[in-house]
């Protein structure tokens, strides 16, 4: 179970709007919806969590590049929106790091769909998570001038979101589209 709102700061406090994220297929896309919550390019923040598994926080200030802290990155890899969110600059790759070196192929006869042996047990060959750690990637100080520590982002985990909210003060807002 998925759950993702929008979180606008403008003169008179927080406003918040749930947001479907079926349309979005990149960050960018991501960044542009929540620019388009704020047309005074004031502070919008994306919250996604999914349910005892990760959250996300995109926070875009304008037409600055947005910033990105996700809980868990292995988790998120698993999901389709927070495929979205770890993109190969948040994770310390190259682009196409994950695109294998047609010269370096180790052509075994395994090419047909047959899983090897390491690829059948989800060893170290294995394609997902691979190059994506478990635990927390991105920007841990994200909401720090809003008041949310690097330390207090790092400690929340089960209903995130609503921590998030309530430090900012935005719970009320919040509540009305959960």
């Amino acid at each position: 179970m998925y759950f993702a709102a929008l979180l606008a700061r403008t003169e008179d406090g927080w406003e918040a709007s749930d947001t479907e994220l079926d349309d979005v297929e990149t960050l960018s896309d991501l960044a542009d919806l929540a620019r388009e919550a704020s047309p005074d390019e004031d502070t919008v923040l994306v919250l996604i969590e999914q349910e005892d598994g990760w959250f996300g926080v995109v926070r875009v200030d304008g037409e600055e590049d947005p910033r990105i802290y996700v809980s868990d990155a292995a988790a998120a890899a698993r999901s389709s929106y927070g495929e979205i969110l770890l993109t190969d600059e948040l994770l310390g790759r190259e682009p196409g790091d994950d695109v294998p070196d047609l010269d370096a192929l180790d052509l075994d006869g395994t090419e047909d769909g047959e899983p090897d042996d390491e690829d059948a047990d989800g060893g170290p060959s294995a394609a997902s998570g691979e190059s994506v750690p478990h635990g927390p990637v991105g920007d841990a100080q994200v909401l720090e001038d809003l008041g949310v520590t690097e330390k207090d982002l790092r400690s929340m985990t089960e209903d995130a979101v609503s921590e998030i909210a309530e430090a900012l003060g935005a719970s009320e807002v919040l509540e009305t589209v959960r």
